[in-house]
């Protein structure tokens, strides 16, 4: 394919950049660079009012079609918005799992009146969205949830039991998305529903979990009798497995293009401090920073390539399984990275600066910071083992893997 940009998405990128140079600038300045991976929990609110300014000037949902209130860019304007707005160091919006996830998720399954009731508060930031998948004994095996829901004896509301963990910023959401077995009796992928679920009830109760980079992205999430309405299943009842997994395709989708001008900054920031402390005289090490760098060109390349070919919604192994290979290349990567900085750092990396701010008690650095979050890459978003699954069994035909084995 062609992997370069017409005149008009080089006009476009023109437009966006100027936009965020001209804005973040002023009141926004100070929130450049905030609420990355591992740093959910800085300047939440200022963040939140940030993600409200852009939805007010039109730069939310943007690759929604325009009759669903998106500007219905292009794939390669989609590109451009995101890389645009990594390379401008903007902060993290908040309502990611909303706009890129759920809302891309009713439109392709939800209902007209799902879609009218939701997609216009997603768009415009008035109602924020958590991720209810993972269990305690269902993190990557999602076909294993045992959360449980079934309809009132008048049958008005889905009345929901059961625990889900890792739950994405549920602690400051007004609503989840859930999995959950709606067949009793049934197993694996069969009988399970999509269900939206209110937070704010007597029948749920948030836990955050503290993670080692001293936020609380990760919330334990407790279903005690919580009800939703009966309507608020996406898709057909029993058959929520497919909706589930639409959902991971956008998950997977273009957005995630976007990390890797982040990725170029992190590297470029383990390159600064080699040079600082004098490890880049190192050959070997040296040798180690430029793999990275042609991993990471290659890496792009790559995935505009593999996701153009993916429509969005699809699961996992369209496209040649695209997103899974994406997605365990950039994990991996990332690992990678985190280590050499490590090795950059030495026994600096070891030393913790003590403050009296936040519950973790002490200030990580920067690229201390990166090597402890992304140790998880290779599980949330779908772990190597089960990415690696989905290219044998469903890409390549390979037997599955026996049970027990």
């Amino acid at each position: 394919m062609d992997m370069g940009y017409s005149a008009a998405d080089e006009a476009f990128r023109a437009d966006v950049r100027a936009f965020l140079e001209d804005h973040l600038a002023g009141e926004w300045k100070a929130l450049r660079g905030l609420g990355g991976p591992g740093r959910d929990h800085e300047a939440l609110d200022e963040r939140l009012e940030w993600n409200r300014f852009l939805a007010r000037e039109g730069w939310t949902c943007v690759g929604w079609p325009t009759e669903h209130g998106g500007r219905g860019l292009s794939l390669w304007q989609q590109v451009v918005f995101h890389e645009e707005y990594a390379r401008a160091n903007a902060p993290a919006t908040v309502n990611h799992l909303g706009e890129q996830l759920l809302g891309p998720t009713l439109i392709a399954f939800g209902t007209d009146a799902q879609r009218e009731r939701f997609l216009p508060r997603i768009r415009d930031v008035e109602e924020l969205w958590a991720q209810g998948y993972s269990e305690p004994n269902a993190g990557s095996d999602l076909a294993n949830v045992q959360t449980r829901a079934r309809l009132s004896d008048d049958g008005s509301q889905w009345v929901i039991d059961g625990q889900k963990v890792w739950t994405s910023n549920a602690h400051f959401s007004q609503w989840v998305f859930v999995v959950a077995r709606t067949e009793p009796g049934s197993q694996r992928h069969q009988g399970l529903s999509f269900l939206l679920v209110p937070l704010d009830q007597a029948g749920v109760e948030v836990r955050p979990i503290e993670q080692l980079t001293g936020g609380s992205e990760f919330n334990e999430v407790f279903f005690t009798g919580a009800v939703t309405d009966a309507d608020l299943v996406v898709g057909e009842v029993g058959k929520g497995w497919g909706v589930a997994m639409g959902l991971l395709g956008f998950e997977r989708g273009v957005s995630t293009l976007g990390q890797v001008v982040g990725f170029q900054r992190e590297l470029a920031l383990v390159c600064d401090r080699a040079r600082a402390n004098g490890s880049i005289d190192d050959p070997v090490l040296r040798d180690r920073l430029a793999s990275l760098q042609a991993e990471l060109t290659v890496m792009r390349a790559n995935g505009i390539r593999g996701l153009s070919a993916v429509t969005g919604g699809e699961d996992s192994a369209a496209g040649g399984g695209a997103g899974s290979i994406f997605k365990i290349v950039w994990a991996n990567w990332h690992q990678r990275l985190g280590e050499v900085a490590m090795d950059v750092m030495a026994a600096d990396g070891l030393l913790q600066v003590p403050h009296d701010r936040g519950a973790a008690g002490y200030e990580l650095d920067e690229l201390q910071r990166l090597f402890l979050f992304a140790r998880a890459d290779t599980i949330y978003g779908g772990s190597d083992e089960v990415q690696k699954n989905i290219l044998a069994e469903r890409v390549l035909g390979l037997p599955r893997e026996p049970k027990g084995a």
